[in-house]
Parts: structure tokens; C-alpha cells; sequence
């Protein structure tokens, strides 16, 4: 089935995320219609009276909820969802979340990991895909302007490699806050935030390399001098929430 312009697409919240999603597929000719409880109005959506309501005469359900919400969303609908219809979890959560909403719905299920915020990407926000709906929703999406790589064919693939990068991107992203604000007390932010750019600049698999090696090689020295930092930040009245997560590490290479 390959059906672009007219593609009837369903949406279980239109938040931020989901609003601008739901622009955008109107914008590309799908007909949406969507079920917010908080009943918000996005043009060119029709906005249904209730969850079963929204995804009668869907061919693709999008759900973008909460990751507490995402299995109760799935059981709401899961008696409504007509039969040849694709249901697409795009919440951020577990892998063993994505697995139960896969168990409720009795239709192919396709768990979708956004790579980069939605605002100001919309549908092209870049995506993994994994489950057994997975090619079917890159076949159906992609024409309406998604960016899909289907990555798996278990429900949780794409969630857990989301989860695997956000490690690194949202460690990196603590760390970087942690040690500004310590510069910034310091009086050297300028410098040390030149120094973070530059840095970031010329990384390259050479310094992925140099990273991980030198953390095993050097794991018990550099205990010493991330201890030292911890102790610095806490003189300048920042909590040393990640160079103390690093002593943890290290000692553990060490160990």
C-alpha cells in the first residue's frame, strides 16, 4: 500500500510535538484527524470528540504522548483501530514500554524513535524505526516528508538505540552546563566556552579514540584529577553532579 496525498493519518496528541507533525502532514496532503484532551486547534485538523473516534478511518495512528500515557493511548484505541491500519509509537520511552503498546494493538506496530527536537523539524525530524510495521511506516511516511531508518525488526530497537545516543548526547549536554556554570563562577567563561567549541569543531574518530582509550589507560591518575575538580566546583558553590559521576567511572576502569 503506497498511498501519498490523501494518506488519512490519525494523531494521539497534539502537544508541541504533535501539533507540528499535524501541520505538516496537512501541509503535505494527508488527511489528518487528531485527539488531544486538552482539545487544542490545529489548522487543517480535524479534531475528534474521542480517542476511538480519531483513528475509525485511519490508514497511519501516530501516538505522541507522555511515556507514562503511551500504553493507555494504545488500549484506548486498540478495538477501533480499523483492520489494515498502522499504529506508530513516537514516544519517548523504554524499550519494554514499546513492547506493550506492541502487545495491545492487533495491527502492525512500528516503534519510532525521534533523533532531534520536533519544533522547527516537524515531520523531517530525523527518526529510527524498528517492529514489524516498521517498513510499512517508512513506505507510508516518507512520501509526506519523514525521515525514517528502520534500524530493527523487534518493537524497542529503535527506543533503545534512541536511549543508547541520548547517554552520550545528554551526558555531554550536562556536562557542558556543569562546566560553564563553574567557569562562569570562576570568571572564565568566555575562554572555557571558546575552548568547548573548538573542541567540538575538531572532533573526529581519531579523538572518539583517544577518549575512550586514555579513560581505561589513565582511569587511576585521572580519579586523582577528576576528584580535584569535584572539589573545585564545590568551592565555587556548583554541585560536581558529573565530574563526581566520572570519579565513578574511572574507578570502576581502574578496578
Amino acid at each position: 500500500m503506497r498511498r501519498a496525498p490523501g494518506q488519512r493519518v490519525a494523531l494521539l496528541g497534539l502537544g508541541e510535538a504533535g501539533a507540528a507533525i499535524a501541520a505538516d502532514l496537512v501541509a503535505a496532503g494527508a488527511e489528518v484527524s487528531g485527539w488531544d484532551p486538552a482539545r487544542p486547534s490545529v489548522a487543517g485538523v480535524r479534531l475528534a470528540g474521542s480517542a476511538p473516534e480519531a483513528v475509525a478511518e485511519a490508514d497511519v495512528v501516530l501516538s505522541l504522548n507522555a511515556q507514562s500515557a503511551a500504553v493507555s493511548a494504545a488500549e484506548s484505541v486498540a478495538a477501533a483501530l480499523p483492520r489494515g491500519s498502522l499504529y506508530a509509537d513516537l514516544n519517548t520511552t523504554s524499550a519494554t514500554v514499546k513492547r506493550a503498546v506492541a502487545e495491545v494493538v492487533p495491527v502492525p506496530f512500528a516503534d519510532v524513535a525521534l533523533l532531534a527536537p520536533v519544533p522547527g523539524n516537524g515531520l523531517a525530524t530525523p527518526s529510527f524505526a524498528s517492529g514489524p510495521g516498521a517498513e510499512r511506516y517508512a513506505e507510508l511516511m516518507t512520501p509526506l516528508g519523514a525521515r525514517v531508518e528502520i534500524v530493527g525488526a523487534e518493537p524497542g530497537d529503535a527506543a533503545a538505540r534512541k536511549l543508547l545516543r541520548s547517554v552520550f548526547t545528554k551526558g555531554l549536554a550536562a556536562a557542558v552546563v556543569e562546566s560553564l556554570a563553574a567557569a562562569r563562577a570562576a570568571g572564565c567563561e568566555d575562554w572555557l566556552r571558546a575552548d568547548i567549541a573548538q573542541t567540538l569543531r575538531e572532533a573526529d574518530d581519531a579523538l572518539l579514540e583517544r577518549l575512550e582509550r586514555g579513560s581505561v589507560e589513565h582511569a587511576r591518575r585521572r580519579v586523582d584529577e577528576m576528584e580535584s575538580a569535584s572539589a573545585l566546583l564545590d568551592e565555587l558553590g556548583v554541585a560536581p553532579h558529573v565530574a563526581r559521576a566520572s570519579v565513578a567511572v574511572l574507578r570502576d576502569l581502574a578496578e
